[in-house]
């Protein structure tokens, strides 16, 4: 869903440019980001720019070493990842991109399915030099992980999975009816520019009021990111390339046995009422050797709502697994307090 990017007057930012592989890069700082309904002040990284087979790409990087690949859901952006980014981005090299069709990045009359995004992926990271990379995927953007691992398991380190789609039908019925025929007539009148200005107002009174949510203003700003024309078009063909009136239109259910052998990490809000944590534990039950994560009190939006939890389980995940980890020692996860294979957890939001 939308973490709406904000942007300030161009007079106050600070363009870079440098080229990376014949590629040209603009890297844009942005100051600290004040969002609606009450999300905290978070320096927000600075946005970066690349041309992909002619499209343009608006991507986050911070940091060095084991690079993480954040892939952000549906009519969202890479500003999902704002609160989360800072604490990885101490020990890892992140990239968290804005898929094309949301953002900043192009919005192409082309295929979004989810094959097509798990491909762009792939190319950004042959441009990038990266080789390998822990995938990490929220809501859509978990559904494209999966894929990404099924058609390149080549440049997965490990797989995390947060409120991910692509395991079951159940869904918002609020998706369901946006992907039926003539949403496209419907989106412009629910979505008008009146009702998003009284919205950002009330969004920042309550913020000065102290009245924080951010799992509302993960949600508004996925609704008001549907006042531009070619994000609502962009929008229903990836809706559609995956839901339909039923729910969910693709399952990765059948095909996770697949993965067998890649370090799997699910994240789920036990009250998540897009994607139920059903879900989850249906697809730690698939995957012998995944581990889950189930928060107490935390929706759609683990990373925004419990931010610093989700970046401590990360991390736990990846210093105690893949190439570092040393599965032969029984005594290495215990001494670290990390969970063995295949162990569900819930834990206390913070």
């Amino acid at each position: 869903m939308l973490a709406g990017l904000l942007t300030s007057n161009l007079r106050n930012r600070r363009l870079l440019v440098s080229s990376r592989r014949g590629v040209a890069v603009i890297a844009m700082t942005m100051p600290s980001a004040r969002s609606t309904f009450g999300w905290r002040p978070v320096q927000v990284s600075e946005m970066k720019y690349l041309d992909l087979h002619g499209e343009r790409v608006a991507y986050r990087e911070a940091g060095a070493g084991e690079a993480l690949l954040l892939i952000h859901g549906m009519a969202g952006s890479s500003a999902t990842w704002r609160a989360v980014l800072p604490q990885l981005s101490k020990k890892y090299r992140v990239v968290a991109p804005d898929l094309f069709g949301h953002g900043e990045s192009a919005k192409p009359r082309g295929d979004y399915s989810l094959g097509a995004f798990a491909a762009w992926l792939r190319d950004l990271l042959d441009e990038l030099g990266i080789t390998r990379a822990t995938v990490v995927g929220q809501s859509l953007g978990g559904g494209v992980a999966m894929q990404f691992t099924y058609q390149h398991r080549d440049y997965c380190e490990r797989l995390v999975l947060i409120s991910s789609g692509g395991l079951g039908p159940d869904l918002s019925w609020i998706l369901r009816m946006l992907s039926a025929p003539g949403a496209e007539l419907v989106l412009p009148v629910v979505a008008p520019q009146p009702v998003l200005n009284v919205g950002n107002k009330l969004g920042s009174w309550l913020t000065s009021a102290g009245i924080r949510s951010p799992r509302a203003g993960e949600m508004w700003n996925a609704y008001s990111s549907l006042s531009d024309g070619q994000t609502r078009q962009a929008f229903l063909r990836t809706l559609r390339s995956v839901v339909d009136y039923r729910g969910q239109a693709v399952s990765a259910l059948n095909k996770l046995h697949l993965s067998s052998g890649l370090p799997t990490l699910l994240i789920w809000g036990d009250q998540d009422r897009i994607i139920p944590v059903a879900h989850g534990y249906a697809a730690h039950d698939a995957l012998p050797d995944s581990r889950l994560e189930v928060l107490r009190g935390v929706g759609h939006f683990p990373h925004v709502e419990s931010p610093s939890v989700v970046a401590d389980v990360i991390d736990e995940f990846i210093v105690t697994t893949g190439g570092n980890a040393d599965p032969t020692n029984p005594s290495r996860d215990q001494n670290r307090g990390a969970p063995d294979a295949h162990t569900a957890r819930t834990r206390r939001s913070v």
